[in-house]
Formats: structure tokens, C-alpha cells, sequence
């Protein structure tokens, strides 16, 4: 089972709290943040499905969080539901202006913050499908899903964002477009460098060996074809 992630940002622990239990209750994993500087360091290593966003913030205003994630490619597709003590409607025009998908008033019902949740993540669901098959690379593995994006030449394994080279991303790449077929270290030198290749066949075997190490559980995968190539074997 895939369970969903859920980010909230709130600075009032009781709440925080109540969300956690509330979340992890319906078999979401939830991760829940007391500022701003905490939720974006978290962000540079796991990105969520959905995220919770409270207004009033110790030391960064919701609406400006709200801006930096909405007008940022790597963050711009994840929904986002505003909860805040703000009842004025132009606080709402505002939010929902800016990128927010939802806004719910506080106090609000547990209930109701569930179905619009759920909701959210089935409607970013469909809306990107056609989006994705096309831009990203999914396998689903016993440890976790290991995702590739091409536009954002990003790759993430079990919702963890991983740090490639350019020559192991397309490496990658390659072996996921083709899973279980054996790509030779000529094409792959081909696919990296081209016509402007200066380099020996066993270069390709020292950037697999990183790759291996950096997709941690997943990089078992890859299996070595002794004098041929390299596949990517579930």
C-alpha cells in the first residue's frame, strides 16, 4: 500500500498533535512542522502529497510560504488547504488567488478536514495523470516506489529525494525506461557523451557503483550483465 504524506505547518501543538493522530489514524503518514525554516529544510529531502498550512507563523507569513512553493516548479503541483483563524473573506480571496486549493475556518471539524483532504489528493491525482506518463518514470518497488522526473531531473525513492550526478541520473534513466532489458555500456557511454566520448567503457561501472550506493534499498536493482551492460531488474 502507498501511503499518502501529509506536511502540516502549524505553531499550535495542540493541534499539531491532533492532526497527527487524526492522520495516522486513517493510515496517512503525517509530518507536522512548527515554523516555516523546518517545513522548507524538510521539503529539500521529502516532498508531500498534501500539505496543511496555518497563516499566522512565528516567523514566516503563510501567504509567502504559500508564493514560494506555488512559483516554484520542484513545488508548484502539490495541493495545498489553508486552516487558520482568519475569517475575513479577503483573507480567503487572497489565499485561494495566491495557490491555495482549499480554506478552512478554525475551529474546524475533523471530519470535514478529511474528506476535503482526500478529495484534494484524488484531484491532483487525475488532473496530472496524463502530465506524469509522460514526464515521469515509476517503478513500483517492494521498498518503495522509485520516482524519475524528467522536466524537473529530479529523482525520489520512497518519497526521499535523492542527489545524482547528471551522468547517473541518465543512467538511470535509461535503465527505467527499459526495465529488465540489458543496455550495453556502449550505448550507455552513446546515451551520456555521444560522438564526444573520450572515455574507456569501465567509466560507466565506477557512476553505476555510486548510483547503487545513493539509491540505498532500490539499488540492488540494477544488476550487472558480466561483459555486457547493465538492467534493471525487479
Amino acid at each position: 500500500m502507498n501511503r499518502k504524506i501529509i506536511f502540516a505547518i502549524e505553531d499550535d501543538s495542540d493541534i499539531l498533535s491532533l492532526l497527527e493522530t487524526t492522520f495516522t489514524k486513517e493510515h496517512y503518514i503525517f509530518e507536522g512542522f512548527g515554523s516555516a525554516k523546518d517545513f522548507f529544510e524538510r521539503l529539500k529531502f521529502k516532498i508531500p502529497d498534501l500539505i496543511i498550512l496555518d497563516l499566522m507563523l512565528p516567523d514566516i507569513d503563510g501567504f509567502e510560504i504559500i508564493k514560494r512553493l506555488k512559483t516554484s516548479k520542484d513545488y508548484n503541483y502539490i495541493p495545498l488547504i489553508i486552516v487558520s483563524a482568519k475569517t475575513d473573506e479577503i483573507d480567503k480571496v487572497v489565499g485561494l488567488e495566491i495557490g491555495a486549493d482549499d480554506y478552512i475556518v478554525k475551529p474546524f471539524s475533523v471530519k470535514e478536514l478529511l474528506v476535503r483532504v482526500k478529495k484534494q489528493i484524488q484531484k491532483e491525482k487525475s488532473f496530472k495523470h496524463e502530465e506524469i506518463e509522460k514526464d515521469e518514470l515509476v517503478l513500483e518497488l517492494p521498498e518503495g516506489n522509485l520516482k524519475l522526473s524528467k522536466v524537473r531531473h529530479s529523482v525520489f525513492f520512497d518519497n526521499e529525494k535523492l542527489n545524482l550526478t547528471s551522468a547517473e541520473f541518465k543512467i538511470l534513466e535509461k535503465l527505467m525506461e527499459n526495465p529488465g532489458w540489458i543496455i550495453s555500456r556502449d550505448k550507455l557511454l552513446d546515451y551520456l557523451w555521444g560522438n564526444e566520448k573520450a572515455v574507456i567503457d569501465r567509466t560507466i561501472d565506477v557512476h553505476v557503483t555510486h548510483l547503487r550506493q545513493k539509491l540505498k534499498k532500490a539499488g540492488k536493482y540494477i544488476k550487472n550483465e558480466r561483459g555486457i551492460g547493465y538492467k534493471f531488474d525487479i
